[in-house]
């Protein structure tokens, strides 16, 4: 059975920081990848950055790269999405997802966290 927790979520104003990050437990096919989804209320939910887990490559949405950064810890199983330079538009629900390609959509990976929510005013 696969576990995903999220924490690290918050409150922030346009132009602060936050680093959620993803706990995974479990068995999971290591060679693939974990990444950060997210869904805005009335929006599809969309990709942000997605780590290889057996690797160093990483990929970002347009949107976000120069100001996000994915991180891995897979000695602790702990995957982190360092926000900076945060706008309005970057609020959401922020979701971890282990098992799926690299720069998929989201229906494409197999497990998945709750959640945590991300407010910047």
């Amino acid at each position: 059975h696969v576990q995903l927790v999220e924490s690290g979520g918050g409150s922030v104003q346009a132009g602060g920081s936050l680093r959620p990050s993803c706990v995974a437990s479990g068995n999971f096919y290591r060679s693939s990848c974990m990444g950060w989804f997210r869904q805005a209320p009335g929006k599809e939910r969309e990709g942000v950055a997605s780590a290889y887990t057996a690797g160093d490559s990483t990929y970002y949405a347009d949107s976000v790269r120069g100001r996000f950064t994915i991180s891995h810890d897979f000695a602790r199983n702990t995957v982190y999405l360092q926000m900076n330079s945060l706008k309005p538009e970057d609020a959401a629900m922020y979701y971890c997802a282990a098992e799926g390609p690299c720069g998929g959509r989201w229906i494409e990976y197999k497990y998945w966290g709750q959640g945590t929510q991300v407010t910047v005013s």
